[in-house]
């Protein structure tokens, strides 16, 4: 019973383990795996002196590719806090150092701002209906574009008569005096 019991206790230590040791749970045969491939890095290391390539370690390894094994290592790399300290002083955090792609540059800004405030100026010198159903269609109120349908409905005409209405101020706003307000922004 002891030889048995011994078993059992080591294996629910070791699930416990698996479960419990990380801030992203991997599976517990997902764990076995880097643990295997742990230890054949770490026999490798000894006999080569230097970090082993994925297809060492696949070689030593039967069964698993050099693509699965690259796959194993970003799986067991541990996170890091945005929140860890870098400099001696810790007044700044590694998220301080990330950047967003999502976020315009300071230049891309202020030429977003320029055009915003010349295509309202542009629009200004529209009617205040063509104004409403251009800013309505192409979603320069919320970033929504609206269908002719809709438009009709908010003006309770039918949605022929928007598309007129459309057609009549694109065409105001082609007319050089207009256009080369805005044609400056796009041929950058």
């Amino acid at each position: 019973f002891s030889t048995y019991a011994t078993w059992w206790i080591r294996q629910a230590i070791t699930r416990a383990i698996a479960d419990q040791a990380r801030t992203i749970r991997i599976p517990v045969h997902m764990v076995e795996t880097i643990n295997k491939l742990t230890r054949v890095q770490r026999q490798l290391v000894q006999e080569l002196g230097r970090d082993p390539s994925a297809e060492e370690i696949s070689q030593r390894m039967e069964g698993i590719s050099p693509e699965k094994v690259r796959e194993i290592q970003k799986i067991a790399l541990e996170p890091v806090s945005l929140e860890t300290p870098i400099g001696e002083e810790d007044d700044s955090h590694l998220g301080d150092f990330i950047e967003d792609k999502e976020a315009l540059s300071p230049d891309q800004y202020a030429s977003n701002q320029l055009l915003k405030d010349e295509i309202n100026s542009v629009l200004s010198g529209l009617t205040e209906r063509e104004e409403k159903v251009l800013r309505l269609r192409f979603g320069l109120y919320d970033g929504r574009t609206r269908t002719l349908e809709e438009v009709g409905r908010e003006f309770n005409v039918t949605r022929e008569r928007i598309r007129q209405i459309e057609a009549k101020a694109l065409r105001k706003l082609k007319h050089p005096s207009r256009s080369k307000r805005l044609k400056d922004f796009f041929d950058k």
